[in-house]
């Protein structure tokens, strides 16, 4: 399931030259809220022309979201009401008479496609499987085959606590970034981790600062240093991508499309919390291997968070009852963002709206990934119980 490099990839790599960081932006342009910031290499993503799927894709600045009272049953969500929100939303987006009409618009049969869930939180707050399940089978109905179908994240030993495996999803391939061996072991009898051939050196995040891991996280990190590699699922397995974030909250700020595509793709982030968070967010997704491949963003907003994230706290958890659906990641984030911002100050966690909350978006407008003004976003709400 590997391709050779893309014109794009060449263009990356004649840009920075070998082993080296070129055009890396002064530190003066990276201050925000008067902090200065690490320089990074988002210079070199900007270099890299943009393509016709480029972020944000179809139809930017639109987020259509699909409400249903009735979505869960017994506190779980309902395949066939998650199938009907899905393409009610998806006929809305695209304006197509069918909904494998609606599909093709993003995907072809000659496609690998990348489902990017979120299962961290296992069973509790993960990315539905039967969300999954209604993708994989619309998927089908436009002509793509199973075989070429990835449910993937950073994480492959997480994926099956989730509910995503061999058995429920046949024929589909399960894959992460970071992995074990059949003993649960995440080095080779050399003491080489196995994650490290399935990230791509050729294709990086750099930020000048970095931190040292401990034995016991190095494997969920890859490497130390300045430089977050991307992962081969990206850059080499699928040619489009699907994002299936979870509606939920990170303090006052959430973490949906963005973060979910940002912090799942590439290695090395324990390092980008602390003084990168913001720009992660927002200058990750620049890069070709995500700009110009992620095509459409699904939030699981049928049960999420609103306070205790992004991990999962039970007395936090509540049914949002809804899809958010759009190619625009940045607009559905936003949409996502003043969702749950109502949420935690009704529940009085929070007073008023953070000024800081939409930074990481409006660094991504000016990147031009999306739409992040409420007032230009069309957001179009759909009840359907």
């Amino acid at each position: 399931m590997t391709s050779a490099p893309s014109s794009s990839r060449r263009r990356f790599l004649q840009t920075v030259g070998i082993g080296g960081v070129t055009a890396l932006l002064p530190r003066t342009s990276l201050k925000a809220h008067g902090e200065e910031k690490p320089a990074t290499n988002i210079a070199d993503a900007l270099a890299v022309p943009r393509t016709a799927h480029s972020m944000p894709g179809k139809y930017p600045g639109a987020v259509i979201d699909v409400h249903d009272a009735a979505c869960l049953v017994d506190d779980a969500p309902d395949a066939a009401r998650c199938a009907a929100m899905l393409e009610r939303a998806m006929l809305e987006l695209t304006g197509s008479a069918t909904i494998a009409d609606a599909w093709r618009q993003f995907v072809g049969p000659d496609d690998s496609v990348g489902l990017k869930v979120n299962p961290v939180a296992g069973t509790l707050l993960s990315t539905s499987p039967v969300l999954v399940e209604a993708v994989i089978a619309q998927l089908e109905d436009a002509g793509i085959p199973r075989s070429r179908i990835m449910i993937w994240d950073r994480r492959e030993f997480q994926l099956p606590e989730a509910g995503f495996t061999p058995e429920r999803f046949p024929g589909i391939t399960i894959r992460g970034t970071e992995c074990q061996d059949a003993n649960g072991s995440f080095r080779d009898a050399a003491g080489r981790l196995y994650s490290e051939d399935r990230i791509d050196r050729a294709w990086y995040f750099f930020a000048d600062y970095e931190e040292p891991y401990d034995e016991e996280t190095m494997p969920y990190m890859v490497n130390e240093g300045k430089y977050s590699y991307f992962s081969r699922i990206v850059t080499q397995e699928v040619t489009k991508i699907i994002n299936l974030p979870i509606l939920k909250n990170a303090g006052s700020t959430v973490t949906l499309c963005m973060k979910n595509l940002a912090y799942g793709a590439v290695s090395n982030t324990g390092r980008l919390h602390k003084h990168l968070w913001a720009e992660t967010c927002a200058q990750v997704p620049c890069f070709p291997p995500l700009r110009d491949k992620v095509v459409l963003n699904i939030v699981d907003g049928m049960i999420g968070c609103y306070h205790g994230g992004p991990g999962a706290n039970p007395q936090f958890i509540v049914p949002y009852h809804r899809l958010l659906v759009g190619s625009d990641p940045v607009a559905v984030d936003r949409i996502g963002l003043d969702i749950v911002e109502k949420k935690r100050i009704g529940m009085k966690v929070q007073e008023e709206p953070s000024s800081r909350a939409a930074a990481f978006l409006e660094l991504a407008q000016e990147y031009q990934l999306g739409i992040a003004d409420l007032n230009t976003i069309r957001h179009t709400s759909i009840e359907m119980s």
